[in-house]
């Protein structure tokens, strides 16, 4: 979790961006986070000019909670609102990192949920296919749920990618890299 390594994330920005490091444009760089509301308001005091990913994966309480403990300090209204100061502080984009899982988070009543987490600022929501994980009992939501879901938000005015998953087939894909 970067934000929660903010000092060494920071630094790594600064050599990334620097003239004598990298080089690389700041607005090239996204931060991901689970959603720490204090540290994504740090942020944006400190605007570093980069993008921000909020791996969301649930747009209720309820079931982010199942699969995201840290919501349980960080609920999506505390969220919402520090991604809100981070807009208003920096203009950065902001982007949902969006995991369909059958039956669990890819309904239209969840895209629904989904909208209206996406009027207070821009956002781009990026659906990201699953990539099952031995042990895990989630599944992987199908191709039509995740194209009607991908719709609605889009019939909704919500700006979407759907990220199809490479590297499933030697275990690399997102989410399943692991020692065997």
């Amino acid at each position: 979790e970067p934000l929660l390594t903010y000092s060494n994330t920071m630094k790594s920005i600064e050599l990334l961006t620097s003239d004598m490091g990298l080089g690389i444009s700041p607005k090239r760089i996204t931060i991901s986070t689970a959603g720490i509301a204090k540290m994504i308001e740090k942020l944006a005091d400190d605007n570093p000019k980069v993008r921000l990913a909020l791996s969301l994966h649930a747009a209720d309480d309820v079931k982010r909670n199942t699969i995201m403990p840290i919501n349980e300090q960080n609920n999506l209204d505390v969220l919402m609102k520090a991604l809100k100061v981070f807009y208003q502080k920096t203009g950065n984009k902001i982007s949902y990192e969006y995991i369909a899982f059958a039956d669990f988070n890819d309904s239209i009543q969840d895209a629904k949920n989904l909208v209206s987490l996406c009027t207070s600022f821009p956002v781009t929501v990026n659906i990201i296919e699953y990539n099952p994980v031995e042990g895990v009992q989630l599944k992987k939501s199908s191709e039509d749920n995740i194209n009607k879901f991908a719709k609605y938000l889009r019939d909704h005015d919500v700006m979407v990618t759907v990220r199809r998953s490479r590297g499933k087939d030697i275990d690399a894909a997102c989410g399943q890299l692991a020692n065997k």
